[in-house]
């Protein structure tokens, strides 16, 4: 009885000891193994068999990329100001031997590397420098963190200021003076506001007394256009009386012609045309030296326009 329980406990035991021989590395993930205190390899996805007693899992590493948000670090600028500035850097472990067995603790190594760096870079700036150069300090601290931690077998990705903290009398006169400009752009907002304003009115006005002098130019044309009218009507109206009056006369002496008159009624006629020019109102009427022939028929006139008159 003895003999099985004590071969039972033994196959538990291989079986134990078998299972801890086995490894399963996840995804994003490698394993530093060491065999007898050495490196012996880096153990990526997959499952892994170790040498019981012998190899060991010495370290295991993270793959993905990460963030580390550090404290705010006392700064000093180059016009003397003392601030603290509070930094995020995202770094990945591209090595896994060299992050193993770079340098203890890297964590506490990236986060006094960019202490000492920021102060470098820092100090060479400028209040007002460093304020508005978050992205050039993001650059050469991203360089320098870099090159640093290459022999770890770290990468840095990016490195961000998160705060810059001035001290309390500084955030006061930033305030201040972000207020005085605040109230200059409003003012000079508002002095635009009302030349705009102004050069409006003063457009419209000027529009106004052109559309008025347009107008009274057009009412002038078409008055002048209207009495132009008038007038071409006025002059065709007495071209047509007196092309009607020809017409009579012309017609009154082509019926004479036809009904086959003499010279002597001819006369007459012209007698006739003459005391119908007179009208009635002339005191002396000169006739041609072709009618004073007819010095018989004045008389015969003079009969004739009495009975007109009456």
């Amino acid at each position: 009885m003895v003999p099985f329980i004590t071969i039972i406990l033994l196959f538990l035991i291989a079986l134990m000891v078998f299972a801890s021989c086995i490894r399963i590395v996840p995804q994003a993930q490698a394993m530093v193994v060491e065999r007898l205190g050495a490196y012996l390899d880096t153990w990526g996805v997959g499952i892994h068999f170790k040498v019981p007693f012998i190899d060991r899992v010495a370290k295991r590493v993270l793959l993905k990329e990460q963030v580390v948000d550090f404290p705010p670090q006392p700064v000093i600028t180059k016009d003397n100001v003392t601030m603290k500035i509070d930094t995020v850097v995202f770094f990945q472990i591209t090595d896994p031997k060299l992050y193993a067995y770079g340098v203890e603790n890297p964590i506490m190594a990236i986060e006094n590397l960019t202490a000492t760096t920021l102060r470098n870079i820092i100090g060479d700036l400028e209040l007002d420098e460093t304020l508005t150069s978050r992205e050039t300090i993001n650059t050469k601290m991203r360089a320098a963190l870099d090159v640093a931690t290459d022999p770890w077998g770290i990468k840095v990705n990016r490195v961000e200021l998160k705060n810059i903290i001035p001290p309390a009398a500084i955030q006061d006169a930033m305030e201040k003076q972000m207020k005085a400009e605040r109230e200059r752009r409003e003012a000079i907002l508002r002095a635009e506001g009302e030349r705009e304003s102004t050069i409006l009115v003063a457009e419209g006005k000027k529009r106004s007394a052109i559309l008025d002098a347009e107008a009274d130019k057009e009412a002038a044309i078409l008055h002048a256009e209207a009495e132009k009218e008038k007038r071409i009507k006025e002059a065709e109206g007495q071209a047509e009386a007196i092309l009607k009056i020809q017409q009579a006369n012309a017609d009154g002496i082509r019926m004479i012609k036809e009904a086959g008159a003499d010279e002597a009624v001819l006369r007459i006629k012209s007698l006739e045309a003459f005391a119908k020019a007179a009208d009635g109102k002339a005191t002396k009427i000169i006739i041609p030296s072709e009618i004073q022939s007819m010095a018989g028929l004045v008389k015969s006139v003079t009969e004739i326009a009495a009975k007109e008159d009456q």
